[in-house]
């Protein structure tokens, strides 16, 4: 790809050879990341009124939504429409006070707890079983995390005995007494959370020492997991561009790379957050294109750390045996008005949109190493998919972008060639343009391009080598302002619309409008 071209040309040209595929997309990048933190009331008092992202929200039995588990189905209905591969939970930060123990068994049984990371009560209604039926329901796979900060490899182990043994030990049989007499499926299990500063502030040597350890005895002993189906386990990463992170995952790295046959892993996280200063953070709703291309700059940043850590990790692993997860990626602004600082609710806006269009591009052009990647997170806080309010809900445009990228999960990566021009704004410069291709499993071409320009439209001209396209027709996510936002009084401000392109001489014109995502299928 080349970011080249004349400053302002709204003319572009894109190339594309379906012959040239070089790699699969990995559908779990399109993975999303929950855990509960606190909406409303007073952070950590219990004489006010107390709702998280998940309690009041996605779950609650007495609603008339809710299902047999106390999900609301319509949050459900709209998670299954993205065919989202996988959920990571419980954590980030609440991993490290949950003990799985108190969400297990009777509800009325189960013990209050302090949610230690983000305040309130959490009674622990919903535990390991609800989740997986959570997880059933919707269609995804798990990503659970074990406890590295007030757990112990006991607790861990113990857990991997309820979810997984079949029969006959006192955990799964526990299991079977609380309704669930077949084991569950762990797919990937995460050994800890920023492990580096909030999830127990362990330098390498003590981190690799944990890891170690429980890569030993967290086991799954689930008898279709075994062997190729094995549950894969990611170690905590990076957590962004300081030289601690680099010591980190060269120290992780080269302590696989040297491992003994009692302990692995199969991925190694990577957290990474859109901010431009963490102690003053731009607002969600209510800015202009200072903002807008602010936040757009420090996103394409993403490449860089991508490339980097891939880099390291290919000293000590040239196969590319280990993936890089990131796990926890997305817009963080200043909350909303009148909400509570430290509760992380913000908006959504079609600035977001384009963000998570050209981080999703990022992790597909790095497929050889991105295999997972779980935005932050599914409801109401940080860079949300869903916004709740008791029975209401509204779709954001992030969540519309992963339904526009449906075609892309496990497509064939086909490289895109184009004149990307620049976008300017004051002193801050990027490309106008950004695209990929991928080929689907039925052989069809897709093709989607980002217009960062909030202001020009772009004439695209796109030529096919390998194919004679016939049809091209799609759809195209944009909106009236750079912050513009669905509300529940107004939920289809931005939502995808209708687009086609011309097709003459085998060649394909289109106009993209200004700060828009677009996706084409191609037919011959």
């Amino acid at each position: 790809m080349a970011f080249q071209g004349i400053i302002y040309a709204q003319n572009a040209k894109i190339k594309i050879d379906v012959e040239r595929t070089i790699g699969e997309i990995d559908p779990k990048i399109y993975g999303v990341f929950m855990e509960p933190i606190q909406i409303s009331g007073r952070r950590g008092l219990p004489d006010s009124p107390q709702v998280n992202t998940l309690y009041g929200n996605l779950y609650d039995p007495s609603s008339p939504l809710a299902d047999e588990n106390g999900f609301k189905k319509n949050y459900i209905d709209a998670m299954k429409e993205l065919k989202i591969t996988n959920i990571r939970w419980p954590g980030g930060n609440f991993l490290m006070g949950y003990n799985w123990q108190d969400g297990i068994g009777p509800k009325d049984k189960r013990p209050a707890r302090i949610n230690m990371a983000w305040g309130g009560i959490d009674n622990n209604h919903v535990g390991t079983d609800e989740w997986f039926a959570l997880n059933k329901a919707i269609g995804s796979e798990n990503i659970v995390a074990v406890n590295l900060g007030l757990g112990t490899i006991q607790d861990a182990a113990y857990w991997l005995e309820y979810c997984n043994y079949p029969k006959g030990t006192y955990y799964s049989d526990l299991r079977a007494k609380n309704g669930h007499p077949a084991p569950y499926k762990i797919a990937y299990l995460g050994i800890g959370n920023e492990s580096w500063d909030c999830g127990g502030n362990m330098t390498p040597d003590y981190y690799l020492s944990q890891l170690k350890i429980y890569s030993r005895f967290a086991r799954n002993f689930n008898p279709a997991q075994q062997g190729n189906n094995q549950m894969l386990k990611i170690a905590v990463g990076p957590g962004g561009n300081e030289p601690r992170f680099i010591e980190w995952t060269e120290a992780v790295m080269k302590a696989w790379q040297n491992r003994q046959w009692s302990w692995d892993l199969q991925g190694l996280s990577l957290h990474n957050y859109t901010v431009v200063r963490w102690d003053h953070k731009l607002a969600s709703v209510g800015f202009g294109e200072s903002e807008y291309s602010r936040i757009l700059k420090a996103t394409l940043e993403m490449e860089g750390l991508v490339s980097k850590y891939s880099g390291i990790m290919d000293k000590y692993d040239p196969q590319k045996n280990i993936a890089l997860v990131v796990d926890e990626w997305g817009s963080w602004y200043a909350s909303l008005p009148g909400a509570n600082p430290g509760f992380l609710v913000q908006q959504n806006s079609i600035r977001d949109a384009i963000l998570a269009a050209l981080n999703l591009n990022i992790f597909a052009r790095h497929a050889d190493r991105v295999r997972m990647a779980n935005i932050a997170q599914m409801i109401n806080v940080l860079q949300a998919m869903i916004m709740t309010n008791k029975e209401k809900m509204v779709l954001t445009p992030s969540y519309y972008v992963y339904k526009l990228y449906l075609p892309f999960q496990d497509g064939s990566f086909v490289p895109v060639d184009f004149n990307a021009g620049v976008y300017t704004h004051g002193e801050i410069s990027l490309p106008r343009l950004d695209a990929i291709a991928a080929k689907d499993s039925s052989g069809k071409l897709w093709l989607e391009i980002t217009n960062l320009d909030p202001n020009r439209s772009s004439d695209i001209e796109v030529t096919v080598a390998g194919l004679t396209p016939k049809k091209a027709i799609g759809q195209t996510l944009t909106a009236p302002k750079v912050d513009s936002v669905n509300t529940f009084e107004s939920p289809n401000t931005v939502v995808p619309k209708a687009i086609s392109a011309k097709v003459e001489g085998g060649m394909l014109t289109l106009k993209l409008e200004p700060k828009s995502v677009t996706v084409i299928s191609v037919e011959q």
